[in-house]
């Protein structure tokens, strides 16, 4: 396919003018339509060659392996205005996604707004909202460039940088995160420790089952399992056709999860220490029925290393030839000083997880996640913000009455959700609420249009 050259922003409109768009994944793609669509000029930026981002199992960033697929099923994770198609599987492997996203691309004719293989070295106000940003980048050449913007809208993903932990003691053997795996041959008679057992780590153990010698899963805490197919249809397209307070839902989803799950702590699991839903769910059909089978083994935390034996908090150890740490990813944003972002302990404290407080020239895109929220609750949390710039732009009374409410106080849109304390649930949501929330706020912006 070809990919549109690295090449100076266009000149077509006053730079001051020009939004500076840093990222061309799916919330980058997202951004860039809904630019497009309200008639804000912009520039955008991607590090890969082409769209993607971390789908593309071939971009510098990637953080894909051969055998990842959606944890969500196609039609609750699909843009709405772009519906995958029906050859496409149920849990669609990372093939699938990269070539949805190429075709969205070209559906919407966005390429032409990137400059690809450009990264972006630095992003620095010129004083206060409203004064412009310059941004300094690098092209494919080495060559480095800068250019001044009316702001810059950051869209580069939240899975591309490791959370590795600090580990005690020395391991002799092969210590890596999941950031670096990519293929089951990597577990080839080896005895393999997965640490973390989120979906990525749930998954990546399934895999160890099949190509190592053995595998144990080390847990910090438990978690809710949920399967991919409930009677015969994906899990996360039942139910939520009616509204139920959530001490209802918990009390019914979790009967529902013991019919088709049992119980995990038969099978060395521990019990979660937090209700439904306060941290998000593990969808996998496999882990559970390999730990029945004996297949894989439960152990606790790690204490310590030493050699390739590990130990564990609860007095167990085990010899190992590779420890895979599925320990999930930080907040990464290395072109922009964090304090421009309005950083808050594990994240930027941003009105509906995107809006400034204060600045109206500086929007972060995508970090946002609740269980079902799929690329549309994305693209709906774009056009939000792309239609604020219209309206800013058109002096209208609702972006006057959203620039004063996001300045006033800060929403997350939980939901009264007590989500547990943990760098990856800063910045969790819940859908509804969320959606809800970005959805009238898009009604208001639309009829002052």
């Amino acid at each position: 396919m070809m990919q549109a050259a690295s090449r100076a922003p266009e000149d077509g409109a006053p730079k001051r003018e020009r939004y500076a768009l840093i990222g061309a994944g799916p919330t980058g793609l997202a951004m860039a339509k809904t630019l497009v669509e309200q008639g804000i000029p912009f520039q955008g930026f991607e590090l890969h060659s082409d769209v993607g981002g971390l789908w593309d199992i071939d971009g510098p960033r990637s953080t894909m392996y051969e055998t990842a697929h959606l944890v969500s099923s196609k039609r609750m994770t699909e843009f709405a205005d772009f519906p995958m198609e029906e050859s496409v599987a149920e849990y669609p492997s990372h093939r699938e996604l990269k070539s949805y996203f190429q075709r969205f691309a070209d559906h919407f004719d966005l390429r032409e707004h990137f400059l690809f293989e450009t990264e972006i070295l630095r992003t620095e106000p010129l004083g206060g909202s409203g004064e412009g940003w310059r941004v300094a980048w690098r092209d494919k050449t080495g060559e480095t460039h800068e250019d001044i913007f009316a702001g810059v809208v950051i869209a580069n993903g939240t899975l591309s940088e490791p959370n590795m932990p600090d580990f005690k003691g020395e391991f002799s053997g092969e210590l890596i995160h999941s950031s670096q795996y990519r293929s089951p041959r990597q577990f080839d008679g080896k005895r393999v420790l997965v640490v973390g057992a989120g979906n990525s780590g749930c998954d990546i153990a399934v895999d160890a089952i099949h190509h190592g010698v053995s595998c144990d899963l080390s847990m910090r805490r438990g978690y809710y399992f949920v399967p991919k197919y409930v009677f015969g249809k994906p899990a996360d397209t039942l139910g939520g056709a009616v509204k139920l307070p959530m001490w209802l839902k918990r009390k019914i989803d979790g009967m529902i999860l013991k019919w088709f799950v049992g119980d995990p702590q038969k099978y060395g699991f521990p019990k979660p220490n937090y209700r439904l839903y306060e941290s998000h769910p593990v969808v996998n059909s496999l882990i559970l029925f390999h730990a029945g089978h004996g297949d894989i083994h439960i152990r606790a935390d790690i204490q310590r290393f030493d050699g390739k034996t590990v130990y564990f908090r609860d007095g167990a150890s085990g010899e190992y030839d590779m420890v895979l740490a599925a320990t999930g990813y930080k907040l990464h944003y290395p072109f922009i000083d964090g304090t421009l972002l309005n950083w808050k302990g594990h994240a930027p404290h941003l009105f509906l997880n995107c809006m400034h407080p204060e600045r109206d020239d500086i929007f972060l895109m995508g970090m946002v996640e609740a269980s079902g929220l799929g690329w549309q609750g994305r693209h709906e949390q774009a056009e939000m913000v792309a239609r604020y710039l219209r309206g800013l732009r058109d002096g209208t009374e609702a972006a006057k009455e959203l620039r004063a409410e996001k300045a006033a106080r800060f929403d997350r849109a939980t939901g009264g959700m007590n989500y547990i304390d943990l760098p990856r649930m800063a910045y969790y949501v819940d859908k509804a609420t969320f959606r809800n929330a970005v959805n009238a706020r898009i009604s208001k912006l639309k009829g002052a249009a």
